[in-house]
């Protein structure tokens, strides 16, 4: 599952983000109301974490961009502003669920976990390419019936493979997407991931599509 946080708190943020983390699940994090509104309009996310007290444009504006722009990701509030009016304002923006600070971590995840269930329905909870699959609530990538033991960029390169699967993905999409614009990272660093993965999942299902990128494919050796 793939999760934006608007969150400008760094101290919360950084808290949630090792949360989400411990569960599997994939997080990015916008500080601002205009990284959000970009990120929600050039990501496909499972659903968002959205605080209302955002710098630059505000929560609920930022909600109200996602909705004009057709974005249905189902959309949690997570605000320390408690009246029915901020609540009503909330919902009529266009949020799926409203949750005041302080609040318990574990209800967090459970009601992100349900507005994904609703979103999605039961039929769409696994996504497939050919044997491989992904639980899309826990987070867990299976090899048929087998589990698969994965680090964390390893997860979250193949989730984004899967998600685009059957289309080639270009190496710096890819790179972007594990690690930012981060200036010091290998230069082989993606390939090492790569390479790692096929030996779990098989050579033959991440195509290398010279001079473009990786296309994840259901072939089978």
């Amino acid at each position: 599952m793939k999760i934006l946080l608007a969150e400008d708190d760094p101290e919360l943020a950084e808290a949630l983000v090792r949360l989400f983390q411990r569960e599997g699940l994939t997080i990015d994090v916008a500080r601002n109301g205009e990284d959000a509104v970009h990120l929600g309009r050039s990501e496909a996310y499972d659903c968002a974490v959205l605080d209302l007290g955002l710098p630059r444009l505000d929560g609920l504006e930022v909600l109200r961009e996602w909705r004009r722009a057709g974005l249905s990701c189902p959309t949690l509030i997570l605000t320390a502003r408690d009246g029915w009016s901020d609540k009503e304002a909330g919902f009529t923006a266009g949020a799926d669920d409203y949750l005041t600070k302080p609040f318990l971590a574990k209800e967090l995840l459970l009601r992100l976990k349900a507005l994904v269930r609703r979103s999605r329905g039961p039929a769409d909870r696994v996504i497939r390419c050919g044997r491989l699959s992904q639980d899309i609530l826990s987070g867990a990538f299976y090899m048929g019936e087998d589990i698969l033991s994965l680090t964390a960029f390893e997860t979250r390169l193949l989730e984004k493979l899967l998600h685009n699967k059957e289309i080639v993905v270009q190496r710096s999409s890819l790179s972007d997407y594990l690690y930012g614009y981060a200036d010091d990272v290998e230069s082989n660093s993606l390939d090492v991931i790569i390479g790692r993965l096929r030996r779990k999942i098989g050579r033959e299902m991440i195509e290398t599509v010279r001079g473009l990128g990786y296309r994840l494919t259901a072939r089978q050796g």
